[in-house]
């Protein structure tokens, strides 16, 4: 048995015991562990104790959280061509162009100020939301808070998560029971953690206020502002496609990561076929694979700005969608 697949089994028991006590948990401010985490709140950054707790009161374990964000029990074989499929299809693409129609100036106002391409900012926020369709269901104190407490393979990732929406909230001057967003606790049209929104949202439209929610303009700044900030390049490229040589073997390269640290023409030395690199930048990049099953893989290199796109979801597919739906926009308009 592998460690991963030992892995996923105790995830799945550990699931099982909790999905079957949340029904009756009491609510989170009865809890030791959650009377521990305020006191720290109340001595790293002043906040009231008792208050805190009653919001706290307010709040239960959230037996849909931990469903949404357990692994498949089957969770079949990666396949990029079906990946692809979900994002790049005629329904996203008509509701990108209208987007892009009506916020142009916007975008034009974020490219000029982060570099970024209107195109890029249009596509994430469509990969993400559908401009602002789905931007989740789930009362985001709640959320965090069974994923803080009640899902150990994460639990600190997620109790940093809910510091964040408590400083977040208080900044704001809102009531932490008032945000909604995703199951993981992602929030508005570009589903910033409450970590990205206070480090990385900007109030784009002047004002006074971010909101990331009714805001498109916020929004757009915000993903801007947050590639640039993880290395986005003005004017360099994302990606260029790429071929193996018969008897190349790509898995050292693959093995390095999606981290851009070597250069093509090193790369040609190492069973890419050189011809398909004349087109290539000479700038770091990685080697990226595209995995569809009964079909030929897809290679690519990834530069800088392909990885800064890996910054916001840490996905090469998810980074190559953006990278092939801000394509087709562009192409569209």
């Amino acid at each position: 048995m592998t460690s991963l697949v030992r892995r996923c089994l105790t995830i799945l028991c550990w699931a099982a015991c909790f999905l079957a006590t949340a029904a009756s948990a009491r609510n989170f401010a009865e809890r030791d562990d959650v009377r521990a985490f305020v006191a720290d709140m109340e001595s790293r950054h002043g906040f009231d104790r008792e208050a805190l707790l009653a919001v706290f009161g307010h709040i239960r374990p959230l037996p849909a959280v931990i469903k949404a964000i357990m692994p498949p029990r089957d969770p079949g074989i990666r396949s990029w061509r079906t990946y692809r499929g979900r994002f790049i299809e005629p329904k996203r693409i008509a509701a990108g162009l209208r987007f892009w129609r009506e916020h142009r100036a916007a975008l034009a106002d974020a490219n000029a100020r982060y570099g970024v391409p209107e195109e890029i900012v249009v596509a994430i926020i469509g990969i993400e939301t559908i401009y602002g369709r789905n931007t989740g269901r789930f009362g985001t104190l709640a959320a965090l808070a069974t994923l803080a407490f009640d899902y150990p393979p994460r639990a600190e990732l997620f109790r940093r998560e809910l510091e964040a929406m408590l400083l977040l909230a208080r900044e704001q001057g809102r009531d932490p029971l008032s945000y909604r967003g995703s199951y993981a606790g992602a929030l508005g049209l570009p589903q910033f953690l409450p970590s990205s929104v206070r480090q990385w949202a900007v109030d784009f439209d002047d004002s006074g206020r971010i909101d990331l929610n009714a805001s498109a303009t916020d929004a757009i700044g915000s993903v801007a502002h947050f590639l640039q900030a993880h290395g986005w390049k003005p004017g360099e490229p994302v990606t260029t496609a790429v071929e193996l040589e018969p008897d190349g073997n790509p898995q050292p390269l693959i093995d390095e990561g999606i981290r851009p640290l070597r250069l093509p023409a090193e790369m040609a030395t190492m069973g890419l076929r050189p011809a398909s690199l004349t087109a290539a930048a000479e700038q770091p990049a990685a080697l990226i694979d595209l995995v569809t099953p009964d079909a030929p893989t897809e290679y690519w290199l990834g530069y800088q700005n392909f990885f800064a796109i890996t910054r916001y979801n840490r996905s090469s597919f998810y980074a190559m969608a953006v990278h092939q739906l801000a394509e087709t926009l562009k192409a569209a308009r």
